[in-house]
């Protein structure tokens, strides 16, 4: 895998921009060449300080039950063993669906199995039998991975382990006859066949505007990943600091598989909010943060806010990464007035691209409203929406993305892929964008969200900004409303705050004085709550539920 991009590429200015490419490279130091193993398991056994860390790689919030490395890796190397035992009826290539909450032996599992060769496919436990019917179809599984509690909602006749059996728990323990104090590290397959190219998981793409999509990322992404954050956070082992990072990201999601690996290629204490206590939400992760002085929380925008607003003080917190979803200026402000020693990182990327930016120290996480530097690895380009022409420093366009990190293309899906990539293996991201002067990331938006107003592109991210800038309004949503000789106008979904009486008229006018005239919302809508994920992304497609009189087809 190659890591070329870096100062200097091919005369790039200050923002990263090569006029001779037309693209803008990391701005990022190069990463060191060295020999990479052909696996990201291997990868992560070789980033390992040695001797091995004597705090525990995994700590559940809930109980305080921890495994230690040596028990981590010797959990793993037997699974490994069962697997190529074939005590388990898995093979190189096979998919793997893993439908489970979160659990110490969920990181032991993924890690075997892509020591092996094998795909993991993990979804989200709550999803009902239809929904995992689908993915499993998606995805072409094989085998499922479950709990006592899940393994109903699997197809009838699919093989599966059950993670609370017996049996499963007999296979992280096989005799291997080696001291467990410091166990020897894994081996890849002899027959090398598992290569980087090789598929490591499939992901599931959100689906808050369309249909569901199974993403393959192979090892090299995972790699190319792992490598860029370890050489963010090297200046971290000089603090004599025992880190310990809370899982906020449930481990189905493609940002909680990553980091939940990568915290033990680090070397330091990841701290799992399991579903074995009675402390959940916001309030139990704040409340686990505190009793485990953690140091570093993966946290999405709404939990952002709560930890802004949440009388706790966490006074071991270092640093909070921030992705899944936009997150507010005004919420970043309030972040770093409540906790001015902590680093709020933004963060930006995808199922599909992996991670693309991040800010990584404090100077860089004062640029309130950016998503960071480009990462390493990373080659980007902001393309003009209308004539696919490359543009330059602060022009707002399409941001695509090259480099190693990529998804390989969506599964089963070639009308897809088609749309997704380019003749030069540019991978459009779908998201309007642009990258100031100092090489910044800002997201303004998603192409397909955007409302088609006369011959206009209105962004509804934009307006949301703007929209809950007044303090009357606790949140927001701007989706487009049919007009018969506009097309379309903005119209906003507005959630009052206590007591507030703001009507529709001052919130028009609160929008139209800072924005151009044809982005002005012209009407009104007061609900009792906007939809959203877990990670925070408004779901767009229900939005219309909220209006019955609205019948917006493409949403």
């Amino acid at each position: 895998m190659s890591s070329t991009h870096g100062h200097g590429h091919g005369g790039s200015s200050g923002a990263g921009y090569c006029a001779t490419t037309k693209s803008f490279v990391s701005l990022r130091p190069p990463l060191p060449a060295a020999e990479v193993p052909l696996t990201f398991p291997a990868l992560v056994l070789s980033l390992l300080p040695s001797p091995l860390p004597t705090q525990p790689a995994l700590l559940d919030a809930a109980t305080g039950e921890a495994i230690s490395y040596p028990a981590f890796l010797s959990q793993v190397r037997a699974l490994v063993g069962a697997l190529r035992s074939r005590l388990v009826p898995l093979g190189r290539g096979d998919v793997a669906f893993v439908l489970a909450p979160a659990r110490l032996d969920v990181p032991v599992l993924h890690l075997a199995l892509l020591a092996v060769g094998v795909v993991v496919s993990p979804a989200n436990p709550a999803l009902t039998a239809g929904e995992v019917s689908r993915l499993v179809s998606l995805s072409g599984a094989s085998v499922a991975f479950a709990v006592s509690s899940t393994a109903a909602k699997l197809p009838a006749g699919l093989p599966t382990v059950l993670l609370d059996s017996t049996h499963f728990r007999s296979l992280l323990h096989l005799h291997n006859g080696r001291d467990e104090k410091e166990p020897a590290p894994l081996e890849l397959d002899s027959t090398g066949v598992v290569c980087q190219s090789a598929t490591a998981t499939i992901h599931y793409s959100s689906g808050t505007t369309g249909p569901v999509k199974a993403v393959a990322v192979p090892h090299r992404s995972l790699i190319a990943q792992a490598l860029g954050f370890h050489a963010l956070h090297l200046h971290v082992k000089s603090r004599k600091v025992k880190e310990r990072t809370l899982m906020g990201a449930p481990m189905f999601h493609a940002m909680g598989f990553f980091f939940a690996l990568n915290g033990l290629a680090r070397g330091l204490t990841t701290v799992v909010m399991t579903d074995t206590g009675t402390g959940t939400g916001l309030r139990g992760m704040l409340g686990a943060a505190e009793r485990w002085e953690v140091t570093e929380i993966m946290a999405s925008p709404p939990v952002v806010l709560g930890i802004t607003k949440h009388p706790r003080r966490l006074t071991s917190l270092l640093r909070v990464i921030c992705g899944g979803a936009p997150l507010p200026g005004s919420v970043a402000e309030q972040f770093r007035r409540r906790f001015p020693h902590v680093d709020l990182c933004v963060g930006y990327g995808s199922t599909e691209t992996g991670g693309i930016s991040l800010m990584s120290n404090q100077e860089e996480c004062s640029r309130v409203g950016s998503t960071g530097r480009i990462y390493h690895n990373v080659e980007v380009r902001i393309v003009d929406i209308v004539t696919g022409e490359p543009l330059s420093v602060g022009q707002k366009g399409e941001l695509c993305v090259r480099g190693p990190s990529i998804m390989t293309g969506y599964v089963g899906d070639n009308e897809a892929n088609a749309a997704a990539f380019d003749s030069e293996g540019w991978l459009r991201t779908g998201d309007f964008c642009y990258i100031d002067e100092d090489g910044f990331v800002f997201i303004v938006d998603r192409l397909k969200e955007f409302i088609k107003y006369k011959a206009y592109q209105v962004a509804p991210a934009e307006l949301e900004l703007i929209l809950q800038s007044l303090p009357e309004i606790a949140d927001a949503a701007v989706m487009p409303y049919p007009h018969e000789e506009a097309g379309e106008i903005p119209m906003a979904l507005v959630v009052r705050r206590p007591g507030s009486k703001v009507t529709e008229a001052q919130v028009m006018e609160h929008v139209a004085k800072q924005v151009a005239p044809y982005k002005k919302v012209r009407k009104v809508v007061f609900v009792d709550s906007i939809p959203k994920s877990p990670a925070g992304k408004i779901l767009r497609r229900q939005l219309p539920n909220l209006v019955p009189s609205c019948h917006v087809s493409r949403l």
